[in-house]
């Protein structure tokens, strides 16, 4: 196993610790400062595994479908940890399901032999979505500070639309009726 999927695991192997630290009252007001730094470092290695995949061609089929995955349940997993806090159900209700939505058309393509890989709004809406949740964890209590929470909570959700609408409009042929009947 290379690198780059040795990180997206370490990634997916965070999760569960960012979870407790952001459920369980275990340190205080530390907990936050705790799950805030599990969360960002999980970022960053979604950062550094493609870097790394690309630059080394490292790329593998694992990595094009696990990576993204791995996004999902990292951000998804922060999402339901915000819910009720910081965000409104409804917007975690948009954002997991277009994450759902796309991880079925994603196992339609990979049943017609099609492997897609994120794009390039995939990769904004999943960068907006990290740093947003950054700032929500953090939740310091500055007029600035909230306007700027609110900025990437919007953004995030109308980027979370955008990049759906960009994925199923690209590869509409794997929705096809044909496809479809296989």
């Amino acid at each position: 196993m290379n690198l780059p999927n040795k990180l997206t695991i370490l990634r997916v192997l965070m999760i569960p610790i960012f979870v407790v630290f952001m459920c369980v009252d275990i340190f205080g007001e530390a907990d936050k400062y705790i799950a805030v730094s599990v969360f960002a470092l999980a970022s960053i290695t979604d950062f550094l595994d493609g870097q790394i995949a690309r630059k080394y061609n490292l790329v593998t089929n694992f990595g094009k479908f696990m990576d993204p995955l791995a996004d999902k349940l990292l951000v998804c997993a922060a999402l339901i940890c915000l819910i009720g806090d910081k965000l409104y159900a409804w917007i975690v209700i948009v954002i997991i399901s277009r994450e759902l939505a796309i991880s079925g058309f994603r196992t339609i393509a990979a049943d017609n032999g099609v492997v897609i890989a994120a794009s390039m709004w995939g990769k904004y809406k999943t960068t907006f979505q990290m740093i947003m949740i950054i700032l929500l964890i953090l939740d310091w209590n500055y007029t600035w500070f909230v306007v700027l929470e609110y900025i990437f909570v919007y953004a995030s959700l109308a980027l979370t639309i955008i990049s759906l609408i960009d994925y199923l409009w690209k590869n509409k042929a794997v929705l096809s009726e044909r496809n479809m009947n296989k």
